[in-house]
């Protein structure tokens, strides 16, 4: 019988725990403090390379998956079902993106001139 590795999953709340405090570090609490203008960024480039994540979770998850069906020793269960939901929520995430860009595009494309 395989066990859940506990260890992996309190890395996993670790990363997540760091994830968070990097999102609140990043939020300016000084309203005096001068913000930094921001730089341009190519949407073309940061929409491939997004695509791209998605791709890599999707791919990762599968070969876990199939490590895992044919006893890989090395994959443990948590680990696949880990990386299914990293891949799942991805791509839900890139679907939301695409939705609401479409739903921009038909706003834009009634408005009267």
């Amino acid at each position: 019988m395989i066990g859940i590795d506990t260890g992996r999953i309190d890395a996993m709340v670790a990363q997540l725990k760091a994830a968070g405090a990097r999102a609140q570090g990043a939020v300016n609490v000084n309203p005096l403090q001068a913000e930094k203008p921001a730089g341009k960024v190519d949407f073309a480039a940061a929409l491939k390379s997004s695509l791209d994540q998605v791709n890599s979770a999707q791919q990762k998850s599968r070969e876990l998956g199939e490590r895992f069906t044919q006893g890989d020793d090395k994959v443990n269960l948590s680990d696949v079902m880990i990386s299914m939901q990293k891949a799942s929520i991805t791509f839900q995430a890139t679907v939301q993106v695409r939705n609401k860009l479409v739903s921009a595009y038909h706003d834009i494309m009634n408005m009267q001139v």
